[in-house]
C-alpha cells in the first residue's frame, strides 16, 4: 500500500511539473508566421526558442542583438540555414517576441 501511495505521489508531481513547464506559442508569433520555422521546444528550420533562451541567458546585450537579427536576418549561429529579414514585422512585436523568447530559460 505504501508503494502505491508513493507511486501516485510521484506521478502526480510529474504531471503538475509537466503542466507548469508547458508553454504555448504566443499568438503574436503565429500572426507573424514565426511558427513556420520555429517552435518553443524543438528545431524546425530555425532553432528552438528554448535553445535560444538558454544560449543568451544572462547576456544583457542579447535582447538588442536578437531584435536586430530578426529585423535584418542572419546566418551562421545556428547552422547553415539563413533567417530571412523580417522587415515587415513591427518593431514592437519583435521586441515583445524577443522578450518572450529570452524569458523561457528561467
Amino acid at each position: 500500500m505504501k508503494n502505491i501511495i508513493t507511486s501516485l505521489l510521484v506521478v502526480t508531481g510529474l504531471l503538475v511539473t509537466g503542466n507548469a513547464l508547458a508553454v504555448d506559442m504566443p499568438q503574436l508569433a503565429k500572426d507573424n508566421r514565426c511558427t513556420a520555422c520555429h517552435a518553443i521546444d524543438r528545431k524546425i528550420l530555425g532553432p528552438a526558442w528554448m535553445d535560444v533562451s538558454k544560449k543568451y541567458k544572462g547576456d544583457k546585450k542579447a535582447a538588442a542583438m536578437l531584435v536586430a537579427k530578426v529585423q535584418k536576418g542572419g546566418s551562421g549561429v545556428w547552422g547553415p540555414m539563413a533567417m530571412p529579414p523580417q522587415s515587415a514585422a513591427k518593431e514592437a512585436d519583435i521586441k515583445a517576441l524577443v522578450k518572450f523568447i529570452l524569458g523561457l530559460a528561467k
